[in-house]
């Protein structure tokens, strides 16, 4: 199955900008920026965002309120806030061996830069993954990884999958079935996302020399 998988990537798989570097820093970038953000959003800001910060030493050194007003429009602002924190732990510290000690970073996120940038033999789970895995029963190798996340992303879909044109399809038990809608997200009108954003906000408006950022 995984053969079959790895050869449909060669013909299929997304051409999408972090995928061209192994820079520890850009693939961090681009995992949090995709954190809850589609990547047709996040493409053009994440070329924009290295731009502006090609380094980790670089953004380290910007202030806050900076990196909070180039996230703008890319929702969930706390993101931002963590990865500039990440940002001057490694810069003054260097990369911990794990990553989820870096702030912002949850278990996902530390294997994606671990396999995708350090080459190192995880296997990242985000959602697209996740579900492939639970619906062909099947495990997979690491090199399946970026495989899968297409796969999940553009084939095997959350509602509809397009089985017709998978290439697991022969050997999936759960091949013509459709799914439940998964829950939306409660309302935004106040919550404490509410809050938070309101709060980076401020942030993001004051003078460049403010840098603390306390949330709610």
């Amino acid at each position: 199955m995984e053969a079959e998988l790895l050869a449909w990537f060669q013909v299929h798989g997304r051409d999408l900008p972090w995928r061209r570097t192994r820079d520890p820093y850009a693939v961090l970038v681009s995992e949090v920026m995709l954190q809850q953000t589609q990547v047709v959003r996040v493409s053009p800001r994440y070329r924009e965002w290295l731009e502006r910060w090609p380094t980790v030493d670089s953004l380290a050194a910007a202030p806050v309120a900076d990196a909070i007003r180039a996230w703008q429009g890319l929702g969930y602002n706390r993101r931002a806030v963590n990865l500039h924190r990440a940002a001057r732990v490694v810069a003054a510290c260097g990369w911990p061996d794990d990553l989820t000690e870096l702030p912002g970073v949850g278990r996902y996120t530390a294997d994606a830069v671990s396999a995708f940038a350090f080459g190192r033999p995880v296997l990242p789970r985000d959602t697209n993954v996740e579900r492939v895995l639970e619906r062909t029963g099947r495990e997979f190798g690491p090199m399946a990884g970026q495989a899968l996340m297409d796969l999940g992303a553009t084939v095997c879909l959350a509602r509809v999958p397009r089985c017709r044109v998978c290439p697991l399809a022969d050997d999936c038990p759960s091949r013509g079935r459709r799914f439940e809608a998964r829950r939306k997200q409660g309302p935004l009108e106040g919550s404490s996302r509410q809050r938070r954003a309101r709060t980076l906000r401020l942030v993001a408006e004051r003078p460049r020399r403010a840098t603390a950022v306390r949330l709610p």
